[in-house]
């Protein structure tokens, strides 16, 4: 806690003393900047999909699924879950949180992330990622992987801010979400999107366990947030609040450990320690985030056997589940997806305006594709 404080510290003294140097570089093909935007019935739907852990494809067998399954299973039916996810919940942004591939059993980096998000890409719906610690254990760098990503077709990845040089890992953007098209709403960002690189491992000798999410990336948001809820407060239409946002990345905060049975909803099946796999080091970005104000949950995967979500001082931490059939899992436990929507509300015109509601629920890969756990995490104050 004291050296990652004295690290923020530090770094937000020198942010404070010296501009962000800006770059040149355009980061991602022109593909990025697609417009995304509320459709005509008033929702945006965001379908999330956590550790699927591909590899090899039909060669790459299945871990902790029940004996009968065990002769079939494979990476396919992780690009099976995809598929009927999709066509289930027909969503306008698809949101990989990282362990998108499994580098380790990955004979080619390259060709798994082609098939782990073919299914992505043949839908035709605008797709993100992030990067967990898992993805650039293979013949790509972290960097290589997050630069492969990016490239790839209806992606709305980004490699980096492009107008931050010095920012850590691979991956930090946001994306801003229009009201609908034809309102007064259809050109203000009424929902926003951060994504983050919460990175792999401790590069720190003496910091044993998961990396953390660094002052520069803190910095980053911070300074995205502040700007987005300015323009949201000015013309046109003018908003006394700020719209919502949600921030995605893989490796859950610390702060995942406050919740037990009797405050979130969901399940918390990992067994060891506390049954959350944070970084050993509490870099702030809780605090950060409540500051901000914005924000109003967090999603991330990483924990497979967690898919709980609860409320900590009006910001919900959620978990997705484990998706993917090449990672550990729980036999007879099944793989799952998370699935937010926000609506907008009607204006006394009969116009769609802001936001008015942002619910979620899960749903498993079983029999009956089950949808579990409805709730809702954040509803627009009556005063606003």
């Amino acid at each position: 806690m004291g050296f990652g404080f004295m690290v923020l510290v530090l770094v937000a003294l020198l942010f404070s003393f010296s501009p962000i140097c800006v770059s040149g570089e355009k980061h991602g093909s022109p593909q990025n900047q697609k417009k995304l935007r509320f459709d005509k019935n008033g929702e945006f739907k965001i379908l999330q999909v956590a550790d699927m852990h591909y590899a090899d494809g039909k060669s790459t067998l299945c871990l902790d699924v029940l004996p009968s399954q065990n002769a079939s299973c494979s990476d396919l039916n992780t690009t099976s879950f995809v598929q009927r996810m999709i066509l289930a919940e027909k969503p306008h942004l698809i949101v990989f949180t990282g362990d998108n591939i499994f580098g380790f059993d990955s004979s080619d980096s390259a060709k798994s992330l082609n098939a782990a998000f073919a299914p992505a890409i043949a839908s035709n719906i605008p797709w993100v990622a992030v990067l967990g610690n898992h993805d650039q254990e293979g013949s790509l760098s972290r960097e290589g992987v997050m630069k492969h990503i990016v490239g790839m077709k209806n992606t709305l990845s980004q490699l980096n801010p492009s107008e931050v040089h010095i920012i850590d890992g691979f991956g930090n953007y946001n994306i801003e979400v229009g009201g609908v098209q034809g309102t007064d709403f259809e050109n203000k960002s009424v929902i926003n999107l951060y994504f983050i690189d919460s990175g792999d491992y401790s590069k720190v000798p003496s910091i044993p366990g998961y990396d953390w999410i660094k002052p520069s990336q803190q910095l980053w948001f911070q300074r995205t947030s502040q700007k987005l809820q300015k323009a949201y407060k000015s013309g046109p239409i003018p908003q006394k609040n700020s719209a919502p946002g949600l921030a995605y990345f893989h490796i859950p905060l610390p702060e995942y450990a406050n919740f037990d049975k009797s405050n979130f909803t969901g399940e918390k099946l990992e067994p060891a320690g506390n049954g959350i796999s944070s970084p050993s080091v509490n870099s702030g970005f809780f605090t950060t985030l409540v500051q901000a104000g914005d924000v109003k949950a967090v999603f991330t995967g990483h924990d497979h056997l967690n898919d709980f979500c609860g409320n900590l001082t009006g910001i919900h931490l959620c978990y997705a589940g484990g998706f993917g059939y090449h990672a550990y899992g729980k036999a007879g436990w099944s793989r799952r997806s998370r699935v937010v929507v926000a609506r907008l509300e009607k204006t006394p015109e009969g116009s769609w305006g802001d936001v008015k509601s942002i619910n979620t629920w899960k749903r498993l890969d079983d029999q009956h594709f089950t949808e579990i756990d409805e709730q809702v995490l954040w509803i627009k104050s009556s005063g606003r």
